[in-house]
């Protein structure tokens, strides 16, 4: 019986630990989302960009932090994203990661 009640613990404890990542990466997301209006400006709604502006949809998560960081330390050369960048904090650049993988693959643009 003893045993019983162990596992119904674990296994409780398991779904809460599962919803509380799913519900985190959700709101990482819709939070990302929300910061991607200033991100609309240069690289448009959808996130593809043109004409010199790189395409943000789509690409790994770690890749777009990567970049975004790199950006925030002015290791990559853009004054402009140095600037943007500049101003987020580690829990800003993965939400945009995050929202921005969601999205449809690009069809233009160059990558970060």
């Amino acid at each position: 019986m003893r045993a019983d009640i162990s596992r119904s613990i674990y296994a409780g404890l398991t779904v809460m630990l599962v919803a509380s990542i799913s519900t985190e990466a959700n709101a990482d997301r819709a939070y990302g989302e929300y910061l991607a209006g200033e991100c609309a400006t240069c690289h448009n709604p959808s996130g593809v960009g043109s004409e010199g502006i790189p395409s943000i949809v789509n690409l790994p998560e770690d890749r777009f932090a990567q970049a975004l960081k790199e950006y925030r330390t002015k290791v990559r050369p853009n004054p402009v994203m140095q600037n943007i960048a500049g101003r987020l904090g580690d829990k800003e650049i993965a939400a945009l990661a995050s929202y921005y993988a969601s999205l449809a693959p690009a069809t233009q643009g160059r990558k970060p």
